[in-house]
């Protein structure tokens, strides 16, 4: 099933495939790193798209009171900037750790609630310090034995003692199930480590934790301190840096669990919450055939959380060729059609995988194409068209990784689906519609 036929200059039709092209201006790629909402920087995270993007379709393809959803929701980006735009952001992720960001996001407890649970945090601190303290050196003496549970010897390595202290503490203190402490224990994770005095630890870059071995290695060859950061001045301070923008007016929820019945959960989640439960607009990025692990990649913060890295990393199944990849996929999109609207846009941003881990990868080109002929197109979607965006390598996270930055993708493709005729036909008439790029806008900012 193919798009019809379309007047003037948004479609061309690629020769030999009969694949229309959507000729979208990359706008995003204009406005500054940090365009949106203050909360989207609350932590890195790989492989993520930038806010503005979301923006450029969420301004065209939604209205206020809308549902916005997106099966695979990382750190939440596009649920948070929907909800700061006025519409339902829904995000839903299988990963632990990105459910952990995404609901910190959309369910932020006020400035008040964090800093007040923040300063009662740093006073139990000062009268139960010295007990921590004992327990870190017992730690550092013996990593295995010293305490509750085993620590990596990487992870002590990180960190200033009296700073491993303060997180032990932190860790204990901080009740996930609990929406300040699960936003406090995301701003935290938030600056575990990177290179400026904001970071709790200089060991490694923001964007991801180097490879345990290597900074066992590394440690060991250059005789690393790290510096002492105490780890409430550092939160503090990061608080400040998410509360810039008041919070989202907008409801918003977050799911935790697999893509391929995300549609039909997020219904369900939002009857119950008596809110419109049909979706208007998905905007995702499924995962990119062979690329991140996301698990290994965050293993510091995983452990800060008390999550398994290793049972992470099994359970995403990041290791898909193309015919299991284009299998999953049809199962994530028969799901969603009957959670979306009829005049529904599904916005999907497929890589082009070209290299693995310094291998050429043979499976991941044209995997837009592929996933709109085996999965989009059987599930009863109609094809609006496919943009191509190219990714540029000094753009991406992963160029701190020498040689091999930014060439596993080097091309996006954005698939733009209709959820009928009725989206189809939504989507190539507001392809480009005018975007206002003011942040933060008017209703939002502070008096």
């Amino acid at each position: 099933m193919t798009a019809g036929p379309t007047s003037g200059s948004t479609l061309q039709l690629e020769l030999g495939l009969g694949i229309p092209r959507l000729a979208l201006e990359p706008e995003w790629k204009a406005q500054p790193r940090l365009w949106g909402h203050s909360l989207h920087p609350m932590c890195s995270y790989l492989a993520s798209f930038p806010a503005a993007l979301t923006h450029a379709f969420i301004a065209r393809y939604s209205r206020p009171g809308d549902v916005v959803l997106d099966p695979f929701s990382g750190r939440g980006t596009a649920p948070l900037q929907a909800s700061a735009e006025g519409r339902i952001g829904v995000g839903n992720d299988l990963n632990p750790f990105a459910h952990l960001l995404t609901a910190a996001k959309v369910d932020a407890p006020t400035a008040a609630q964090a800093r007040t649970r923040a300063t009662a945090l740093r006073l139990a601190w000062a009268s139960a310090g010295n007990r921590w303290r004992d327990l870190a050196d017992a730690i550092r003496e013996s990593p295995a034995t010293g305490g509750p549970e085993p620590v990596p010897d990487e992870v002590i390595l990180a960190f200033h003692p009296r700073t491993f202290a303060q997180l032990l503490f932190l860790r204990d203190a901080l009740d996930l199930r609990v929406p300040v402490d699960r936003f406090l224990a995301a701003a935290t994770v938030g600056i575990l480590h990177g290179k400026s005095p904001s970071y709790l630890s200089t060991l490694m870059p923001n964007t991801f934790s180097m490879a345990p071995r290597y900074v066992r290695d590394f440690a060991a060859r250059t005789e690393f301190q790290s510096p002492q950061r105490d780890a409430f001045d550092g939160l503090d301070a990061k608080l400040t840096r998410l509360y810039r923008d008041p919070l989202p007016r907008a409801a918003g929820l977050a799911l935790l669990g697999d893509a391929r019945d995300a549609g039909t959960r997020a219904a369900q989640a939002l009857r119950g919450r008596g809110l419109p439960d049909r979706a208007r607009l998905v905007v995702t990025s499924p995962p990119y055939l062979r690329v991140v692990k996301y698990g290994y990649y965050n293993w510091l913060r995983t452990w800060f959380l008390g999550f398994d890295s290793r049972a992470i990393d099994a359970s995403l199944d990041d290791a898909h060729r193309r015919a299991p990849y284009l299998d999953f996929m049809k199962t994530v999109l028969a799901d969603l059609r009957p959670a979306m609207t009829d005049d529904g846009i599904v916005v999907l941003v497929i890589g082009d995988v070209t290299t693995d881990r310094g291998r050429d990868v043979t499976d991941g080109h044209d995997l837009a194409e592929r996933v709109w002929e085996a999965a989009a197109a059987p599930a009863g979607f109609r094809l609006a068209g496919i943009a191509a965006d190219d990714v540029h390598a000094h753009r991406k996270m992963t160029r701190l990784w020498g040689a091999e930055a930014g060439r596993a993708t080097q091309v996006d493709r954005i698939v733009i689906l209709g959820a009928g005729e009725a989206g189809r036909r939504r989507a190539l008439a507001a392809a480009h519609l005018p975007v206002d790029w003011t942040w933060p806008p008017r209703g939002l900012r502070s008096v």
